[in-house]
């Protein structure tokens, strides 16, 4: 993000900037996992916001590529807020499409790293867009950062780490 580009506050009242996730985000029941996404809300966009687009990622997923575990998008800019859960298919807000992770489905995909590894770091950014980007659940994650690229007015994000 360039420094002149407008900054958007992103807060969540299921964990706290840079703290550990609760297990009821992680990916598998076996582990105690819900695989339930997290309440987010931002600060509106600035003027010529028409969808936002949310993102979480791992980069400290061992494929040395990251981990793409959410992609939502097309959000009608009138929303600013998301409930718990709303990464569940069919639970996210009228008109905005879930993209295709790397868990091979699209909707929210939990937090999953291998036993043993250090905390990784799960980094939901908020982008604020001039456009929608018109994409179908296939999209994947390179597929949506490449659709969203020059079209960014404003970006924030929150930060959770998570281990087993």
């Amino acid at each position: 993000m360039s420094d002149s580009m407008q900054r958007l506050a992103v807060t969540s009242t299921t964990f706290a900037d840079g703290a550990r996730l609760p297990l009821s985000m992680a990916f598998d029941p076996s582990t105690g996992g819900s695989n339930r996404s997290p309440q987010l809300a931002w600060t509106p966009g600035p003027s010529g916001t028409k969808s936002y687009a949310i993102t979480c990622f791992d980069p400290d997923a061992p494929t040395t590529v990251g981990w793409w575990h959410w992609l939502l998008f097309d959000i009608d800019p009138q929303i600013v807020e998301l409930a718990e859960g709303a990464g569940a298919p069919g639970a996210q807000p009228p008109g905005s499409v879930h993209g295709y992770t790397d868990f091979g489905f699209s909707g929210f995909g939990g937090m999953a790293p291998p036993p043993g590894d250090p905390p990784h770091h799960y980094l939901f950014n908020v982008y604020a867009l001039d456009k929608k980007i018109g994409l179908t659940e296939t999209a994947t994650g390179a597929y949506v950062m490449f659709s969203i690229r020059g079209a960014v007015l404003a970006q924030g994000r929150i930060t959770g780490t998570y281990s087993q």
